[in-house]
């Protein structure tokens, strides 16, 4: 939504019979967009709520954010110079024990812990040979009218046992701690190219993958295809595979299924030492149900950690909600995000579900036609303030960490500085983006399909706010949906993707696989985002293992022998995709430089814009080729640096790309210092052409 104009306000001044004119100071998110007038008060009051809770927990400035989300420091088990100390808050809890492999898994008062004092904290102090690395516990709690035996909240690691299937936490202190060869890594943010992966179906084989197989054989092809930032799903523990991470149990252990926290730090440090930026998707919206293993009742009180009453779960998602409105819970959750930057040396967080956190609707069923929608009293200002909290936390413990938010609604402020009234996100998911791919491939004949429309929607953001913007995650490939390829090419990909097999829908879903793919990463105005194996136009669907498909893991892996195979189309995509990042590299400072209309006509189906001097000519008609079509464009001479018709990318090669193409002069244009550029540009294709 474009802003108005801020017209100064006028007040009548008594002496003289004179009028002065008094300027208002309005909040850096309502100057710079004036529709958000009406609502300023309500975003003082969110920004105010954030300034008292610092001031709270820093002691009036006395310490820092950084210092108060030190929690695992304190909670937890540790080991010290005397010994074993281990504390949990358990307010409700009438006794606790810690039970294990050391003492037969029975309660003894050797291994019972004490109240501490006018709190809700428990403390249990042991001798060096009462506990070793690797030994496996639980806590056995004791409440009025039952008890039960939990995994520590601030447990840093949970296995499964795979014979029973249970989980316990297990004493993590290896002799050797693990050492970063790289210790000091700034992320490259301009642009910010995200490979988003997981880890467990990273690999060809039908099983779980591991980071340490990740690292060797998934991270070479991320460095290679040209991307400077990896998004891990499902780091944080979580009993059900097939959750995809978003049911988290345990909050600071890293998942044991995919190996030691020695292997994800050895994969953070391998990426890191070669120019590759890493962040984790962090679950803080809700979590899993489970009791025995999560946060679900952890000492007989079931809203410890959770809402109350009919906020208590999630109504679409069958999960636990926050209660932000807890300072221990704020503790809890702000103490994560410290930890995993500090003790894994992650450089940022994509916050799921973030629509969720900011209303009490979790934004089911609303439509957000309007700014109203967004300060009509429907909003949860304590995990707005949580959220605004967490990004201020973040960027304090690491000025160049990189946080992302997943949110559909539109919210104003939420990728805007705290300064200005914003939330503080460095960007926000551009959802809308992939919603209408999928729109338009599903709806509409080729024919149809405007660069109007198409130009409007990939630049529909924003001014004051950073986007990653994609075409489709892991969101548009689990199972009930598809991802752009199987979209175009359906059960053809299994007849005719074989090189000289091709049939037309084949060659149809291969041109505007990448067109789809160039028009939206040539526009970002922050980053840019791919799920793993799509770059390639991966077949088929995610669907991990279940007792529906008989507990398989044929769709939770990553086919990677199909682009490797040089008989089949899919290297022309992958192959594509690595140069289509490589030529937005090129261009120095691609992001700050301006998208600039030269020209669209929805008739012919052609769009063309330049992004410094670099020039996007798309002609997305499925049928007329375009002899000599011009543009008015700045004087010079223009290369080919890219095609999605070249023959290397699966294409028809009808463009001479060697040819320099000059701009031709017209007398009407001099004062503007423009000329024509004349193109020949085939049906279904793109090229981009750099101005010398």
């Amino acid at each position: 939504m474009a802003a108005k104009t801020n017209k100064p306000k006028t007040v009548s001044g008594k002496a003289a019979g004179k009028r002065t004119v008094k300027k208002v100071k309005h909040i850096g998110l309502v100057a710079k967009d004036g529709y958000l007038e009406p609502f300023e008060e309500a975003i003082r009051g969110r920004h105010e709520h954030a300034l008292y809770k610092i001031g709270q927990f820093t002691r009036g400035g006395k310490k820092t954010l950084e210092d108060f989300a030190s929690g695992y420091d304190y909670y937890g088990l540790h080991k010290t110079a005397r010994g074993w100390v281990f504390r949990e808050w358990a307010p409700n809890a009438t006794e606790l024990y810690l039970i294990g492999d050391f003492n037969g898994w029975q309660k003894a008062d050797k291994y019972k812990a004490k109240r501490i004092e006018g709190t809700g904290n428990w403390e249990l102090k042991l001798p060096a040979k009462a506990l070793k690395h690797g030994d496996l516990y639980k806590m056995c709690v004791c409440w009025n009218g039952g008890e039960g035996e939990r995994i520590p909240a601030w447990a840093r690691r949970v296995i499964q046992d795979e014979e029973t299937k249970i989980f316990s936490a297990q004493v993590w202190e290896p002799e050797a701690p693990y050492v970063w060869k790289k210790k000091k890594f700034r992320p490259v943010k301009s642009p910010l190219l995200i490979y988003e992966c997981h880890i467990g179906m990273g690999q060809d084989a039908e099983k779980v993958g591991t980071y340490a197989e990740f690292r060797d054989n998934v991270l070479p092809r991320i460095i290679k295809d040209g991307y400077n930032c990896i998004q891990i799903m499902a780091v944080q523990e979580h009993p059900y595979y097939g959750s995809f991470g978003y049911h988290v149990s345990s909050f600071f252990a890293a998942s044991s299924r995919f190996g030691t926290p020695e292997d994800l730090k050895s994969l953070i440090d391998t990426a890191h030492q070669n120019g590759i930026a890493v962040i984790m998707d962090i679950v803080h919206s809700h979590a899993v149900k489970n009791e025995v293993e999560g946060l679900g009742n952890l000492a007989g009180d079931p809203n410890q950690y959770f809402y109350p009453g009919g906020r208590h779960e999630h109504p679409a998602w069958d999960s636990l909600c926050f209660d932000y409105g807890k300072d221990e819970v704020i503790h809890f959750l702000l103490s994560n995000c410290k930890f995993w930057l500090k003790e894994y040396n992650f450089d940022g967080f994509r916050f799921d579900g973030v629509t969720s956190m900011l209303y009490y609707s979790h934004g089911l069923g609303e439509a957000f036609c309007g700014y109203q929608d967004y300060f009509n009293g429907g909003q949860d200002d304590n995990a707005i303030c949580y959220l605004t909290l967490a990004n201020k936390l973040i960027h304090e413990v690491n000025p160049n960490a990189i946080t992302i938010a997943e949110e559909v609604s539109g919210m104003p402020g939420l990728a805007a500085k705290f300064e200005d009234g914003g939330y503080g996100f460095d960007y926000r998911m551009a959802m809308n983006i992939p919603d209408y791919w999928i729109k338009t491939i599903k709806e509409l004949r080729d024919e149809d399909w405007k660069p109007s429309s198409i130009f409007w929607e990939v630049k529909n953001r924003r001014a004051d706010e950073k986007t990653i913007s994609y075409c489709e995650s892991h969101d548009q490939a689990l199972v009930g949906d598809k991802t752009i390829i199987f979209r175009l090419i359906d059960a053809d990909m299994y007849w005719h993707f074989k090189k000289g097999d091709e049939n037309g829908t084949a060659h149809r879903g291969i041109a505007l696989h990448k067109m789809i793919r160039l028009v939206t990463a040539a526009t970002i105005n922050g980053g840019y985002l791919n799920f793993m194996g799509n770059e390639f136009g991966h077949p088929e669907w995610i669907d991990f293992p279940r007792e529906g498909n008989g507990w398989s893991h044929k769709y939770a892996r990553r086919q990677w022998n199909l682009v490797d195979n040089k008989e089949l189309c899919y290297h022309y995509l992958g192959d594509f995709d690595r140069e289509m990042l490589e030529t937005i590299k090129s261009e120095k400072g691609f992001i700050k430089t301006p998208v600039r209309e030269i020209w669209h006509n929805d008739g012919d189906q052609i769009l063309a814009f330049m992004r410094g001097d670099l020039l996007f000519v798309f002609n997305f008609s499925p049928t007329r080729s375009f002899t000599d079509y011009g543009f008015l464009v700045p004087t010079g001479s223009y290369d080919v640096v890219l095609n999605t018709d070249a023959v290397e990318f699966g294409g028809n090669g009808l463009a001479d790309d060697t040819v320099s193409h000059l701009t031709t002069y017209d007398a009407l244009y001099v004062e503007e210092r423009k000329e024509w550029l004349k193109l020949y540009i085939p049906a279904r294709s793109a090229v981009v052409l750099r101005k010398n």
